[in-house]
């Protein structure tokens, strides 16, 4: 008997199948919906704050310049003596600002909205030139002050982040605004390569950027920074642009 003849018949079947038009509805997917929506929410924000007036305030009707300074992480809780002892607050100072240093609750990461909301508070509640507002975090901070910079550019004369890093893609829109940036050369918490990165592509968009880098520093590159009069001297030469 020759077996070859049912096998090449069987064969011939398949591909008689195989070339045969699927029945489309139980072959092809069905037509997919394709939807959004749009809806209005509320929440509720709030930080804790510390404020430190310069001296003369309140003695005249003079707007001053602020300085919003956000901490690391180390800093977090509902102690604000954690805040006043650490990074821009550390020493004494007879800083010509309003410093406000809002507190991040335990085990929690710097939000975007409640920083801007806290703005909102602070230039309504006190004396302050809404074009001399300028923004400066540290590690932890350093990443919130590129993404609350990158969320409202437009409400910053300047900003010096820290030992901090953000979104690559999105520092385009920082690129009109002057940036200070600070970190240390054998910082293993945030390695230095997150904020070249950040520096590079601000370079490539037309930003107005400045690097100092600690070659002999590690994590703590806040001390010098926030000790160097040369960063206020920086801030006051800017104002935000309309």
């Amino acid at each position: 008997m020759n077996m070859r003849k049912p096998l090449v018949w069987v064969l011939g079947l398949l591909v008689v199948a195989g070339c045969q038009s699927p029945d489309k509805n139980v072959y092809l997917p069905k037509t997919r919906h394709h939807d959004a929506f749009t809806k209005k929410i509320t929440k509720v924000v709030g930080y804790q704050y510390v404020v430190c007036f310069p001296e003369g305030y309140g003695t005249t009707e003079k707007s001053w310049p602020m300085i919003l300074f956000l901490h690391g992480a180390g800093q977090r809780g509902n102690d604000l003596k954690k805040v006043k002892c650490g990074g821009l607050l550390a020493g004494s100072k007879d800083f010509p600002f309003v410093i406000v240093a809002p507190q991040c609750p335990e085990d929690q990461w710097w939000d975007v909205d409640t920083l801007n909301a806290l703005l909102d508070e602070v230039l309504a509640k006190y004396t302050i030139d809404p074009d001399r507002v300028y923004l400066t975090g540290l590690s932890m901070g350093g990443y919130a002050t590129w993404d609350l910079a990158i969320a409202h550019p437009e409400r910053f004369a300047a900003i010096a982040p820290l030992c901090g890093s953000g979104f690559v893609t999105l520092v385009k829109h920082v690129k009109d605004l002057p940036v200070w940036v600070f970190h240390g050369a054998k910082d293993e918490v945030v390695r230095i390569e997150r904020t070249q990165r950040m520096v590079e592509r601000l370079r490539q968009c037309g930003g107005n950027v400045k690097f100092t880098v600690y070659p002999e520093a590690g994590h703590n590159c806040w001390t010098p920074t926030y000790r160097n009069p040369e960063l206020y001297q920086w801030f006051l030469q800017h104002r935000r642009q309309r």
